[in-house]
């Protein structure tokens, strides 16, 4: 392997590792030119700001109805046959959606059902490409690895596909779908060559699913380091949710960016979270991961802060920066913690568990901070997210230690 080869994927990840990483680097285009055509297509079929609404609920709805399922059987099933699948479920349902593009029959509504079948086909995708890591990758090589999955996530999803996306939209409608498709089908042929998985499937199962998702959720509670990180998470994103949830009013009213503005705060914290996957794993290296989390968690409460004291578009961006820089070393962080802690069996159902918390807390917080906005002003719910993380960090402060190393620590299950 050549040395900048070395230096992306190192050798000791294994190959098995690199073709999964691959996969996900290509995948991650195709659903970051979606992420910019996936609007535009519904905007052009309507102008009803409930159905425009409508389309981003179905898209995260499907985590809240099935996520606890789907890492279920994750830990029953061929880790690899279930990524397969779901993305060639994915692949149809693009496939019907070019094809009511490209022959004049789309709609609103055919686009509603095509965004919720995508949604439900990728939380059994993305629930069970998450396991697949561990199972590849030695502990003390889970933040490297990881970070090269999110530095493809950035790259592609990010920043090139968006651009991409809006431009394959202007040229044709159905083009960008087309691309999106292509890169899932690759996507699927790329994970297939990492070989069978089924050295995790149980040698027999007698249990139902609901049993195994009882049994999942019995053991994040039961160990204590795992159970306060998830609570930590739910909290902080109930807080982050809050604050985002108007953004972009924040932006155009209170800080005068304009459209433009708006989109190079995304842009710069996709830059920002560039640099700090770059450097992860010379910040591993120097540094205790109790030592990141805590300096990542309270960066997130000082970024609050100063967004809610700022007016100034160039400071805004800096934020920004800052922000992706360290929330993706956080991600990092929180997912090596957790990956090193829960045994191969149960990591399908507590990934899941920690998926719910995720998208729960955003939901949240939208509600709380669309609320807090109307009755006090923009600037309120950045207050609200600054008040809120800054308590929950001061109660958890202490404990950071033990998360961070919450795979010296067992689970009290009787």
């Amino acid at each position: 392997m050549s040395r900048l080869g070395e230096t992306i994927i190192p050798a000791r990840l294994g190959p098995r590792f690199r073709w999964l990483l691959v996969s996900s680097w290509t995948t991650n285009i195709g659903d970051g030119i979606a992420m910019a055509a996936g609007p535009l297509l519904v905007a052009s079929q309507t102008d009803d700001a409930r159905l425009v609404a409508l389309a981003g609920l179905l898209r995260g709805l499907p985590w809240l109805l099935v996520g606890l399922y789907a890492g279920a059987l994750a830990d029953r099933l061929d880790r690899r046959t279930v990524v397969v699948v779901a993305n060639a479920v994915r692949s149809v349902v693009l496939a019907l959606l070019c094809g009511s593009i490209a022959t004049g029959h789309v709609s609103i509504g055919v686009v509603l059902v095509a965004v919720f079948a995508l949604g439900m086909a990728e939380v059994f995708a993305d629930s069970t490409s998450s396991t697949l890591t561990p199972m590849f990758v030695d502990k003390p090589d889970l933040g490297i690895a990881n970070s090269r999955m999110q530095a493809g996530f950035l790259t592609a999803n990010q920043l090139v596909g968006p651009p991409v996306g809006a431009f394959l939209f202007a040229a044709g409608m159905a083009w960008p779908f087309v691309t999106q498709l292509v890169c899932v089908v690759l996507g699927v042929v790329l994970v297939a060559r990492i070989g069978s998985t089924r050295e995790q499937v149980p040698a027999s199962v007698d249990t139902h699913v609901r049993q195994d998702i009882v049994e999942g959720i019995r053991w994040l509670w039961a160990h204590a380091a795992i159970r306060t990180l998830a609570i930590v998470i739910l909290t902080f994103n109930i807080t982050w949710g809050a604050a985002w949830s108007i953004l972009v009013l924040w932006s155009l009213d209170r800080v005068g960016m304009g459209e433009v503005g708006f989109g190079l705060l995304t842009t710069a914290s996709a830059l920002g979270g560039i640099v700090g996957t770059a450097c992860y794993g010379w910040l591993e290296r120097r540094f205790d991961l109790a030592v990141l989390m805590k300096t990542c968690l309270l960066l997130e409460v000082l970024m609050h802060l100063a967004l809610a004291l700022t007016t100034a578009p160039w400071l805004a961006l800096l934020i920004m920066f800052g922000f992706g820089a360290y929330a993706f070393v956080w991600l990092n962080v929180s997912q090596v913690v957790r990956q090193r802690a829960v045994p191969t069996e149960f990591q399908g159902r507590v990934g899941s568990v920690y998926l719910i918390f995720v998208f729960g807390g955003m939901v949240i917080g939208q509600g709380i901070g669309g609320l807090i906005a109307e009755q006090w002003g923009l600037a309120a719910p950045f207050w609200f997210a600054f008040v809120g993380s800054g308590i929950t960090l001061a109660l958890v402060w202490s404990r950071l230690s033990s998360i961070a190393h919450a795979d010296e620590t067992p689970a009290e299950i009787a």
